[in-house]
């Protein structure tokens, strides 16, 4: 006889199927961040057009390190869900969930702060061994900016991290 947790999960796999199947055949020139703004004047013909792109080397380190933090929660999941596992194990399991949510929600903190503050598109990775990457996508590099992302990233923390800092253009 089919359970609830059976059910669950067919349910949501096949949930995770659909969108796979529909992300992957999307064309291209939806997957790109675009926001374009057109004002046009009849009396002179004025035109504007803002277009905003994100580098597609920060899209490739998002995707890459969501891929990584995905697999890593299906085997923490696995081990929640695993009967025969012991209270400790699980315990640890569910612990590391925490922490893995804690760290995806500080580098969120960070790329808006370096956004705000440095109007520069960033991607950071925080490492369980108190490192952060940090990669900028801009066409200013200097000593002096890099230094003053790094404080202001270190700012987030309460113990000393090795913060480097990236530029890519």
């Amino acid at each position: 006889m089919i359970n609830k947790q059976s059910i669950w999960f067919l349910t949501l796999f096949s949930l995770i199927l659909v969108l796979s199947v529909y992300y992957i055949t999307m064309p291209n020139e939806l997957l790109l961040t675009n926001n374009s703004k057109q004002t046009s004047k009849t009396e002179g013909t004025i035109e504007e057009t803002v277009v905003i792109e994100e580098s597609e080397i920060l899209t490739a380190l998002r995707v890459e390190s969501e891929e990584q933090r995905t697999a890593e929660i299906d085997e923490l999941n696995k081990i929640l869900n695993n009967g025969e596992a012991s209270i400790d194990d699980k315990n640890n399991a569910f612990e590391k969930l925490k922490d893995i949510n804690s760290i995806k929600g500080k580098e969120q903190i960070i790329e808006k702060k370096i956004k705000d503050n440095f109007k520069l598109d960033a991607f950071v990775k925080i490492d369980d061994n108190n490192q952060v990457r940090v990669v900028i996508a801009g066409t200013e590099h200097t000593i002096e900016l890099a230094n003053n992302i790094m404080r202001s990233v270190q700012e987030e923390f309460d113990t000393k991290m090795y913060i480097s800092v990236k530029f890519q253009s």
